[in-house]
């Protein structure tokens, strides 16, 4: 039979905790689940919907001559 030995007070603690942020919590998932690939694909999405983002205002312009 297994003992718990989880401390009582530990979800009291964790909800008085202050709250940590979206890219907090992402690089901790990174770090913990050991998922290092999803970064690369993470970065190249961003800088698509940036490029996205740019291509309606008036540095479409230059973003076109990259291509």
């Amino acid at each position: 039979m297994s003992q718990n030995l989880v401390d009582p007070n530990e979800f009291q603690q964790a909800a008085a905790a202050g709250r940590t942020g979206l890219i907090a919590e992402f690089w901790d998932f990174l770090k913990h689940n050991k998922k290092w690939w999803l970064l690369p694909i993470l970065v190249v999405l961003l800088l698509l919907g940036g490029l996205v983002m740019l291509g309606g205002t008036a540095a479409a312009p230059f973003i076109y001559t990259l291509f």
